[in-house]
């Protein structure tokens, strides 16, 4: 009884915390952050991190936690003091929806929810990363959103600072290069474009991942073999709906989704998020595309057929 009510407590105050804290976000800003900061002296950093983990939970501006951070402490030490924050606010986060619901969900989820949990849970640390490095979903409710699962709690941790670290590194030292601007410091130029450089380093971070978790060409002799077997892969067919039942046909079993609507039908394949998929067109280009589209929304385990249907029907293996 003393648990349950414990729990309804902490709802309660995590619900008006975050209410407060969407109602006034208008008075939060970077001005009162350095003035609270500076007022606490050289217990300011520890200051800060607390409001970082605690924004994060409450669902404050994280953008604008960073670029002060910088602003404040410096490229270094204030990538280290954000980052702290940034984690320790995740870990309470993702202990309070663990301690919350986690064990409701178990016990209710269902479905398509159930397969995607399981695939989340599967991959592990590894989904954290990637979701840490491609942001897929928005910081604070994707901590609460993994909580909910059975991922390790050590591993989260470890996995959400080591990933979360290169996009500390760039919004922090352009907090620091803002700061340095406004007070006219020698240099600026340089600086300037070394954060440029370091937005432009994160921002290309998800075609990176993108290209590594695509995996390797499958060429048509395999996947004949593989489909002949019963494995457990979802053929994908990106051609047009004209082109799928047109004279090159179709491979039997396969899901048709023309590239040009995949990524508004992706709600389709989601019990295929951890699970292999391999990506057909009349030769290789618009999968490749499709490829990189599921990679990009955390499909971990996606190859392109080689010469796609051409070649499938150059080997005279059965079309529908």
């Amino acid at each position: 009884m003393r648990a349950k009510l414990f729990r309804i407590l902490l709802l309660l105050g995590l619900i008006a915390g975050i209410v407060l804290a969407v109602m006034w976000r208008d008075r939060f800003d970077a001005v009162a952050l350095e003035a609270w900061v500076r007022d606490a002296g050289a217990a300011g950093p520890l200051l800060f991190m607390t409001i970082y983990a605690l924004g994060t939970i409450f669902f404050l501006p994280g953008s604008v936690l960073t670029l002060a951070g910088g602003a404040l402490f410096g490229p270094v030490w204030g990538t280290l003091i954000n980052l702290t924050g940034a984690t320790l606010g995740a870990a309470l986060a993702f202990l309070v929806a663990r301690y919350l619901a986690a064990d409701w969900v178990e016990r209710k989820i269902g479905g398509r929810l159930k397969q995607i949990k399981e695939g989340v849970e599967n991959e592990g640390w590894r989904f954290v990363a990637f979701v840490r490095l491609v942001p897929l979903f928005p910081f604070n409710l994707l901590n609460y959103a993994l909580g909910l699962t059975r991922i390790r709690f050590l591993e989260y941790v470890v996995a959400s600072w080591l990933f979360m670290l290169p996009g500390a590194i760039a919004y922090t030292y352009v907090g620091y290069v803002g700061r340095e601007a406004l007070a006219g410091e020698a240099g600026l130029i340089q600086k300037i474009l070394l954060a440029l450089a370091l937005l432009a380093v994160v921002g290309f971070l998800p075609r990176l991942i993108a290209i590594v978790r695509r995996g390797p060409m499958l060429d048509v002799e395999t996947l004949k073999a593989r489909l002949d077997a019963g494995d457990d892969l979802l053929v994908l067919d990106v051609r047009s709906a004209e082109d799928f039942t047109g004279e090159q046909g179709h491979i039997p079993g396969a899901v048709n989704i023309p590239l040009e609507d995949l990524p508004s039908q992706l709600d389709r394949l989601t019990e295929r998020l951890e699970r292999p998929i391999a990506i057909v067109c009349r030769t290789d280009r618009r999968s490749a595309k499709a490829a990189q589209i599921l990679a990009r929304n955390g499909f971990a385990d996606v190859q392109v057929v080689r010469q796609g249907m051409t070649d499938w029907n150059a080997r005279g293996y059965a079309v529908v």
